[in-house]
């Protein structure tokens, strides 16, 4: 297990200077086209440039963006949740839900079993409580999945990783280990996405707990995404050795996926009137010991040594989970970026151009007002695309059938 203490501080080196506006037409021109002319920019408007060092990232100025213009079909898996936060599938494609306010809850066969698997006892004041989950890479035979959440510990709150056993019959499971401990806690800004790479290692998603300059702060675990073994080791290949954090300067993000082995499309939450600043959520492109930036740029700027965001909306997303579309049931959407969202109600399509990954070459919009609020997006092992609703969580009209997890396929 890994305690803040036993963090080494290491002070990021970054250039003063050089700071200028990414910002471009582009980013217009892109949202106010609504010709339904087909799927990639090619097929959009003619004279606008998807890449170059002036547009490289895209601010969309009013509202989220087109409507989308891909066929697709929306599947009710189950109702009747509290807040679902994160999915985990199980071999057989059964899923753990955890539910916000502590439950890890199971659907078997299609059906949410009435009775908790696990019930953790969290703080659930503002966006804390149980929040993400994963599975072990080798799940089928250790049967461990890991869950993030926020604890009370003689008196003061914390967020934490932990593991758990999943009993042989799924039915119930046991706390096995603390992963990752004391990482910081505020009514806002909690992170808590966790996902297992393709190098099989642990990341966590954190937030700043209210107080940007953690996120610069490479000896504190706020604002980051953080990785470790699973068993809550620092991998020798950090980027700071003897240090989990992987990815730093970051707001508070509830998603991210892989392009490859080396390379993460990472969303995050912009200002809520902090500094003055309000919107501006995005998603960036990063690898092993990238800075995106946070509290020193939040739009479509730059500065040396700081990630240019690739796609920054203006008005409030703000981006839940995300994954990378790697099913087969809607083949328009192979590689791209599908990112569940908040208080703006909608499935945010993000597509990327091959030649140039941190361009973006269009961005759409699907579901808009239709099932609220949306917290978790993940592939299934079937290929299909998962999403849950959070109607519930204080902010949403909840629905007489609570919250529930969606299916979006063709």
């Amino acid at each position: 297990m890994i305690k803040l203490s036993h963090i080494l501080t290491f002070i990021p080196i970054v250039s003063l200077i050089g700071v200028a506006s990414c910002t471009a037409p582009t980013g217009a021109l892109l949202e106010n086209n609504t010709t339904g002319q087909g799927n990639r920019p090619q097929e959009l408007a003619q004279g606008v440039p998807t890449s170059s060092p002036e547009t490289a990232c895209i601010l969309v100025e009013n509202g989220f963006g087109p409507q989308g213009q891909v066929n697709i079909r929306i599947e009710e898996v189950v109702n009747g949740l509290d807040v679902p936060w994160g999915i985990g599938f199980l071999p057989n494609g059964d899923m753990l839900v955890t539910e916000r306010p502590g439950r890890v809850r199971l659907v078997q066969n299609g059906q949410l079993r009435p009775e908790a698997v696990a019930t953790i006892n969290v703080t659930a004041r503002g966006e804390g409580g149980l929040l993400g989950i994963a599975m072990h890479p080798d799940f089928a035979s250790n049967r461990f999945f890991y869950v993030y959440y926020t604890a009370d510990t003689e008196g003061a709150s914390v967020n934490r990783v932990e593991r758990w056993q999943l009993a042989s019959n799924g039915l119930s499971a046991t706390r096995d280990r603390i992963i990752l401990d004391d990482i910081p806690v505020a009514q806002f800004h909690n992170g808590g996405r966790i996902r297992f790479g393709p190098d099989g290692m642990l990341y966590i998603g954190t937030g700043d707990a209210r107080e940007p300059d953690l996120s610069q702060d490479v000896s504190s675990l706020a604002g980051k995404i953080l990785r470790v073994t699973p068993e809550g080791d620092v991998p020798p290949d950090n980027p700071f050795p003897g240090n989990p954090v992987y990815i730093l300067g970051i707001r508070n993000t509830q998603g991210f996926d892989w392009v490859n082995e080396s390379t993460l499309q990472v969303t995050d939450h912009g200002p809520s009137g902090e500094l003055g600043r309000r919107g501006h959520d995005k998603v960036s492109v990063a690898q092993a010991g990238d800075n995106l930036g946070w509290p020193t740029i939040y739009r479509c700027e730059s500065q040396a040594g700081l990630v240019t965001p690739s796609i920054v909306w203006r008005d409030a997303l703000p981006p839940g989970g995300a994954a990378i579309y790697t099913g087969t049931a809607i083949p328009e959407w192979q590689g791209d970026l599908i990112i569940a969202s908040l208080r703006s109600e909608h499935l945010q399509r993000v597509v990327f151009d091959p030649q140039s990954p941190q361009q973006v070459q269009q961005h759409e919009v699907y579901l808009r007002g239709e099932y609220g609020r949306l917290r978790e997006a993940i592939i299934g092992p079937d290929g299909e695309l998962y999403i849950t609703t959070s109607n519930c969580d204080g902010r949403g009209g909840c629905p007489s059938d609570g919250d529930k997890i969606l299916r979006i396929t063709r």
